[in-house]
C-alpha cells in the first residue's frame, strides 16, 4: 500500500508533534518528507534539521503540488485550509498522521500488525484509555496508550520491543482525517457540541466519531442519546452498549454498587462502583467503556478489576486541589466544553464556578439552566466570557456574575513578561475573587467549559495556573469578596 510513496515527495502539513512523528517513517519508507507550516519558527526548525520545506505561497503555485505523491495532515488543519483544498482540486490524496499510521502498521513496517482498541467521544477520552491500558497491564499484555493522549501512534509503533495492542485515543479530527482505520474494537463514549466551528455541524461532528464503528467490535455509551443513537449506524461487525443502570442482555452497566458484563458473557462481576477512580457517573461511565473493550478481546473479569483498582484519575481532571477554611478547590480544567463542565458541576451542591476561554461554537444556555440552583456566583474569564454572562443573565439573574478581562491582574503587584505571565495574574485573580464568594461546604470549581488557548498554553497551562493561585491563598480569602 505504501510503495507508491518510495522515492516521492511527501508534503507534511503541521510541524508538530504529529508532524515530527511521521518523518522518519516516511524516510523509512523511502519517501522524502517535505514540510509546510504557518510558524516561521516551525519552518526554521524543520530547515535546521535538514528537512526540505515549502512555504504558504510557494504551494499556491499553479501545479506547485504536483511534485507530491501525498499530503499527510496534522490532525487540527480544517479541510477548507489553502493547501489541503488545493490538493484535493489537484488529485493529491490527503492523509491524516492516523490514517498513515494504519497503512505503516498494515504494512509491518515495524513488526506484526497490531491491535487497535480506539477510543473517542466528547467527553472521558483520555480516562478510558487510561483505564483501557491499566486494565492491559494487569492482564501482562504488551500494551500501549497512544495517539490523542500524547504519545504519537507512529512512535508508538516504532517502540522495540513493539506492544501487541494500541489503547488508541482519537479526536475527532484525527478520525475524520482516518476514514481506512479498522479497529479491534472502537468506544463512543458521548457526543455533545464541541469543535463545532472546525466540522461545521453537530452532524459532521457526530459522523467523524463514528469512524470508531467500524471494525470487529463497536461500543456506545448508551446513556448519551446521540451516541447511542450512532449503534444503528455502526458498521461494527457486532455493535454492543454500555449504562451507569442496570445493563439488558448484550449490554454492559451496574446493578447492586457492581460493574456487570452482560455482553460478553451470560454475566460476570467485573468491578466494584467504589473502586472507581474518579468516582462518580462519569467514571464509572468510563470505567464500563474500558471493561467493553478490553472484555472484547478475552481479557478475563479478573483483570478488568485489577486494572481499574490501579488506575488514578490523572491532573486537571475533577482532581482534587485543597480544603480551606471548609471550602473544596478542584480543577477540572479538562472540561473543555458544556457536556463535561455539566457533569462537573453537577458532582458538587454549592459551587462557585470559574469559568471561560474558547467556546468553538458550543451553546452554554442549556448548561446553565440545568446547574443555576447550584451556583453561587461565577467568575469569567478568557474571549468567550459576554456569551457566558449573556446566558447566565438569561437563566441564572440572580447570581453574583464577576467579568475579568484579559490582564485584570488588580492586587497582584506583577511584572509581566509574557502573554502567558498575565494569563496566570488573571487565574491568580480570578481564584481569589471566587474564594471571596465561597462559604463553608462550597466548592470552588474550575470547570471552564471552554478551550484554553486564548489565555494559556493548553489546557494543563491553565489547570497548573489555577492549582498555583489555590496553594497561594489563605484563610483571610474565603468569604471576603474581593
Amino acid at each position: 500500500m505504501l510503495e507508491f510513496l518510495r522515492g516521492r515527495d511527501v508534503l507534511v502539513a503541521g510541524w508538530g508533534v504529529s508532524g515530527r512523528s511521521l518523518i522518519e517513517p516516511l524516510r523509512d519508507i523511502g519517501a522524502r518528507p517535505v514540510v509546510t507550516d504557518a510558524g516561521e519558527k516551525a519552518m526554521a526548525e524543520a530547515a535546521e534539521l535538514g528537512l526540505a520545506t515549502a512555504t504558504g505561497d510557494e504551494l499556491a503555485e499553479p501545479g506547485a503540488l504536483d511534485r507530491f505523491a501525498l499530503v499527510i495532515t496534522s490532525p487540527g488543519w480544517r479541510p477548507d485550509s489553502p493547501v489541503l483544498v488545493s490538493a484535493v482540486t489537484e488529485g493529491v490524496p490527503v492523509w491524516g498522521d492516523v490514517e498513515f499510521a494504519w497503512w505503516v502498521d498494515q504494512a509491518r513496517l515495524y513488526g506484526p500488525v497490531r491491535k487497535w482498541l480506539v477510543i473517542t467521544g466528547t467527553n472521558g477520552k483520555t480516562t478510558t484509555t487510561q483505564m483501557t491500558h491499566a486494565i492491559l497491564r494487569a492482564a501482562g499484555i504488551a500494551s500501549v496508550a497512544c495517539g490523542n493522549i500524547g504519545l504519537p501512534i507512529l512512535d508508538a509503533l516504532r517502540r522495540n520491543p513493539g506492544p501487541q495492542i494500541l489503547a488508541v485515543e482519537l479526536s475527532s479530527f484525527q478520525l475524520h482525517w482516518a476514514p481506512s482505520v479498522r479497529p479491534e474494537a472502537g468506544v463512543v463514549l458521548n457526543v455533545a457540541e464541541d469543535h463545532l466551528d472546525w466540522h461545521g455541524g453537530l452532524d459532521a461532528y457526530a459522523a467523524a466519531k463514528a469512524r470508531a464503528l467500524t471494525g470487529r467490535v463497536g461500543v456506545v455509551g448508551l446513556d448519551d442519546p446521540v451516541a447511542a443513537a450512532l449503534a444503528r449506524k455502526s458498521k461494527a461487525r457486532r455493535t454492543v452498549g454500555f449504562r451507569v443502570g442496570v445493563p439488558a442482555d448484550g449490554e454492559l452497566g451496574v446493578v447492586d454498587g457492581k460493574l456487570l458484563d452482560r455482553a460478553f458473557t451470560k454475566a460476570a462481576i467485573l468491578a466494584e462502583v467504589g473502586d472507581i477512580s474518579p468516582p462518580g457517573p462519569a467514571g464509572v461511565a468510563d470505567a464500563l467503556a474500558a471493561a467493553a473493550l478490553t472484555r472484547s478481546i478475552d481479557v478475563a473479569p479478573q483483570f478488568v478489576k485489577e486494572g481499574l483498582q490501579e488506575h488514578k484519575v490523572g491532573p486537571h481532571r475533577a482532581a482534587f486541589v485543597r480544603e480551606l477554611a471548609g471550602v473544596e478547590f478542584v480543577d477540572d480544567s479538562k472540561a473543555t466544553n458544556p457536556h463535561a463542565t455539566r457533569t462537573s458541576i453537577l458532582a458538587h451542591q454549592q459551587v462557585v464556578w470559574i469559568a471561560g476561554g474558547q467556546l468553538k461554537g458550543a451553546h452554554i444556555d442549556d448548561l446553565v439552566e440545568e446547574v443555576a440552583e447550584r451556583l453561587v456566583a461565577v467568575v469569567l474569564l478568557g474571549q468567550d466570557a459576554p456569551i457566558f454572562a449573556a446566558a447566565l443573565a438569561r437563566h441564572a439573574p440572580d447570581v453574583p456574575v464577576v467579568e475579568l478581562a484579559s490582564g485584570d491582574d488588580a492586587g497582584m503587584g506583577a511584572e509581566f513578561s509574557s502573554e502567558f505571565d498575565s494569563a496566570d495574574a488573571v487565574m491568580a485573580r480570578a481564584v481569589r475573587v471566587a474564594a471571596g464568594y465561597a462559604r463553608r461546604g462550597d466548592t470552588v470549581l474550575l470547570a471552564p467549559s471552554a478551550a484554553s488557548l486564548d489565555m494559556f498554553a493548553d489546557y494543563t497551562h491553565r489547570g497548573r495556573s489555577f492549582v498555583a493561585a489555590v496553594q497561594a491563598l489563605d484563610e483571610g480569602d474565603i468569604g471576603s469578596p474581593q
